[in-house]
């Protein structure tokens, strides 16, 4: 069963987490532990920082699995450009830009600007990764 969309506002920021898409890089626990913290619930707080910073720390996360939206008339997030397809060593494509992902007959999954793509062929959760090429015994450059 797929895990609800968690929601967090503030009346500057509102930031999302989607569970089925979060690769567990922790880049938003190591880059705004004041904000993201999974030992404590809620655990995103973004009222514990300024919304400049909350924004800057979610771009980071390279699976898309966290997003915002600016509430108080700051930027909103912006897709890269070009598109840049990153492999991972023994791991996910991460993507970033303009990125319409289809399934295998044409038709758009969705419209993101970040994601961690499948490159194992294990994923229970494709084309997105959910860290099962780190059992599988998948190894690529």
């Amino acid at each position: 069963m797929p895990r609800k969309l968690q929601e967090y506002h503030t009346g500057d920021i509102s930031v999302t987490f989607e569970p089925a898409l979060c690769i567990h890089s922790a880049r938003c626990l190591s880059g705004l532990p004041e904000v993201f913290d999974v030992s404590a619930r809620p655990w995103v707080r973004p009222e514990a920082a300024d919304a400049d910073t909350v924004a800057e720390v979610v771009r980071r996360c390279p699976s898309g699995a966290l997003k915002y939206e600016r509430r108080d008339g700051g930027p909103a997030e912006v897709p890269d450009a070009p598109a840049a397809v990153s492999p991972q060593p023994d791991g996910p494509l991460w993507v970033r830009g303009d990125i319409a992902i289809q399934d295998a007959a044409g038709a758009e999954i969705r419209h993101v600007m970040r994601a961690a793509l499948c490159r194992c062929g294990g994923s229970a959760n494709a084309p997105f990764c959910d860290n099962t090429h780190r059992r599988n015994g998948f190894r690529a450059p």
